[in-house]
């Protein structure tokens, strides 16, 4: 019976020491980051580039066509779609468990925004990748590096800058007019098999799905159509050929068997332009990483609450640093609302305004302070 106890303990110790964690920042959600418990190497400020090339400054989104006709059928659908339709796959060099260096290959879809060689694809498709291949339907390819890929994590959402013109635009639509039982088609590279298209209906709409502990996404749309890896950054389409959303095999991971998901279109477009007007996208920046306070966090680091989001890192010379908010402190309020977890906070800074003077309330030791803080324009993205 002893050695029963003592194996289970031990058993429950390898878990523990284990597990997995995951960190929300006010410009974005990392993976694999420490808890609050462990010290975090500080990186300096990042000052706003000025040296970033945007693919087109002067673009402008496309208006959707209210006298476009129902094809008759899915294969007329397909077949108008498909020439703008195309295949993604990166290398990436990453360390295995021996701490040696490994290049890794994966596989993804997207779709032509404009012809002048702007490719639309997910954000976790090329992420990290130092080589990024595209495949045309007529047998053209490109190739290109991290300094042809434009990246918003938050949205899950990326553009590829292609040195080709003249190629074959998509159509895009408005997700605003679409009803649940709509019929709709998903294309894409699945399991990295070539350009497929599955069919399927919406099922539902304006849906918010978290990813994990930490991470959520917002007005999404729910199908049936059959979304699988290697489908994610293609287009789902309506039945006038149109796109009406961004699949991700991403999303659908975390979902369940039958429920596909794809980012609406005209939540999707205003990053879109940023991404191509300016290489990256703006929002209202803090300058902190935070993690989602529990029982477990509140205990493991001696904090006064059980509520909220603490502090993980201050980037220095960041609002929050200026305004002398500290590692461990546990921001329970803002502008006065309570702050359940690290989401919710992140989710008020993204609909706040850069300039914005906001009022934290947060926990240090036993103490209660207040501050107020002004955002400012959050760095771009690493590439």
């Amino acid at each position: 019976m002893k050695k029963t106890v003592a194996a289970l303990l031990l058993l429950f110790v390898l878990i523990v020491s284990t597990s997995c964690y995951f960190v929300v920042s006010s410009n974005g959600f990392q993976a694999g980051t420490p808890p609050p418990d462990q010290t975090q190497t500080q990186t300096q400020a990042q000052p706003v580039p000025t040296n970033i090339t945007p693919p087109d400054a002067s673009w402008t989104t496309p208006v959707a066509s209210e006298n476009s006709p129902v094809l008759p059928g899915i294969a007329d659908v397909v077949q108008q779609a498909y020439p703008w339709v195309v295949t993604i796959t990166t290398e990436q060099v990453v360390n295995d468990m021996f701490s040696r260096q490994v290049t890794e290959s994966g596989a993804g879809s997207g779709w032509i925004l404009d012809k002048n060689g702007i490719i639309v694809t997910n954000n976790h498709v090329v992420e990290g990748a130092n080589k990024v291949a595209v495949q045309f339907s007529d047998g053209r390819s490109f190739e290109g590096n991290a300094s042809n890929v434009f990246r918003d994590p938050l949205t899950d959402l990326a553009i590829v800058k292609v040195d080709l013109q003249n190629l074959p635009a998509a159509a895009v639509g408005d997700s605003s007019t679409l009803r649940v039982g709509d019929w709709l088609v998903a294309l894409g590279n699945p399991l990295g098999q070539g350009i497929r298209a599955s069919e399927g209906i919406v099922s539902g709409l304006k849906i918010t799905l978290s990813m994990n502990d930490q991470e959520s996404l917002y007005d999404l749309i729910g199908t049936s159509a059959a979304i699988n890896p290697g489908n994610s950054g293609g287009p789902l389409l309506n039945m006038k050929g149109q796109v009406i959303g961004i699949t991700s095999a991403k999303i659908s991971e975390v979902g369940v068997e039958g429920l596909g998901y794809a980012i609406s279109i005209n939540s999707a477009m205003p990053i879109l332009q940023e991404l191509i007007n300016k290489g990256y996208v703006t929002r209202p920046f803090l300058g902190v990483e935070l993690y989602t306070v529990t029982d477990y966090v509140a205990y493991y680091n001696g904090l006064g609450v059980k509520q909220g989001a603490v502090v993980t890192f201050v980037q220095p010379g960041s609002p929050a640093a200026n305004a002398g908010i500290k590692r461990l402190d546990v921001i329970t309020k803002f502008q006065g609302q309570d702050v359940p977890d690290a989401p919710t906070l992140l989710n008020d800074l993204r609909n706040s305004k850069i300039g914005d003077q906001v009022t934290l309330t947060y926990v240090r030791g036993k103490t209660t302070m207040t501050a107020t803080v002004t955002l400012i324009t959050s760095p771009p993205p690493t590439q």
